[in-house]
């Protein structure tokens, strides 16, 4: 299988021709899709920031005139390489796209697939976020993207600043905020955690399209393969905490799946539809868990749902913030 490891000796983030800066990032780009997206009028930051004690493997992309930044966060065993739709869908629509694989994941630094707490993963939003600002990448306003976990770390941001002014707009899909089943799984995590550091990882069909499934099983050498009960336990740690955060009212486009098997996600919805009394809530009879690889059908209809969210969002010619400092955009 590919091994893109190598990457990790890529230094910080900074502007990329792949035409002439080697034929390694290259072949990443191509393996998970990405490269048919760098488009003559597309720029293109790669490398790392540190965050938190983390290394985060980052990538900007960019449209000529971006008239704002949306921040895309993966979900759990994910990674940014496997969000080109969504990458498509932001940059068709004129936004800076920011992309970074969560700590243990991807490319990024950190044990395989756990943290310690959950806050450590807001904290290297936060971090993101002050490096590329103060780098003039992260024009205002900004939109979050979060897909399961992720949509639990921008939830938790947002909920946390009990404001509404730091995002202009959330998009969650198949948010989590507690994984289906549990009740009995939170049981069985109490029982064998203290014993057991990890189990075999059970690749399951979360999403419609099959091809896609089978490219995670098999041909995607970043996934990992063991579910850690530290994750686990940081989860269970979580869940109370985000219960006890008070509303907030910005503007908030939830999507779920109604054959998702990840998530609880009636219970899920019903405890965000309090968190966020602004939202817009859309369920999909037919989607299963990992909205952004649905198969195309779905996606379709999901992604028209979202680019309509988005569309409101955006601020008028005149609005929109150019970057720190005087820097160009990429």
């Amino acid at each position: 299988m590919t091994d893109f490891s190598h990457l990790r000796a890529l230094g910080p983030v900074s502007p990329i021709d792949v035409a002439t800066d080697g034929v390694s990032l290259g072949r990443y780009l191509g393996h998970y899709g990405l490269a048919p997206l760098l488009v003559d009028e597309v720029g293109l930051y790669v490398g790392y920031v540190n965050a938190s004690g983390f290394r985060l493997w980052t990538q900007v992309w960019s449209p000529p005139s971006p008239i704002g930044t949306a921040f895309v966060v993966h979900g759990y065993f994910d990674h940014l390489g496997l969000y080109r739709h969504l990458l498509e869908c932001l940059l068709l629509r004129g936004w800076r796209v920011v992309l970074w694989d969560l700590p243990g994941h991807g490319l990024s630094s950190g044990p395989r697939a756990t943290i310690e707490d959950f806050d450590d993963y807001g904290s290297c939003l936060h971090g993101l976020q002050q490096h590329l600002t103060l780098e003039g990448l992260a024009p205002r306003p900004w939109l979050g993207v979060g897909q399961s976990t992720g949509a639990a770390i921008l939830a938790t941001d947002a909920l946390a600043r009990g404001d509404a002014e730091h995002w202009a707009g959330l998009a969650l899909l198949a948010p989590l905020v507690r994984p289906f089943g549990w009740s009995q799984s939170s049981w069985l995590h109490r029982l064998v955690g203290p014993f057991v550091e990890s189990i075999p990882r059970k690749f399951r069909a979360n999403s419609t399209d099959s091809e896609f499934a089978t490219f995670l099983r098999d041909h995607d050498p970043l996934q990992a393969d063991r579910l850690a009960m530290d994750w686990v336990t940081a989860m269970r740690r979580w869940i109370p905490r985000l219960l006890a955060l008070p509303p907030c009212r910005v503007p908030t486009l939830i999507l779920q799946g109604e054959q998702d098997l990840t998530v609880d996600w009636e219970w899920n919805l019903e405890v965000l539809a309090g968190k966020f009394p602004n939202a817009e809530v859309h369920r999909h009879p037919e989607a299963r868990h990992h909205l952004v690889n649905e198969a195309e059908p779905i996606r379709r209809a999901l992604f028209q749902v979202l680019d309509r969210f988005v569309a409101d969002l955006e601020p008028a010619h005149d609005e929109i913030v150019t970057a720190p400092h005087g820097r160009p955009s990429p």
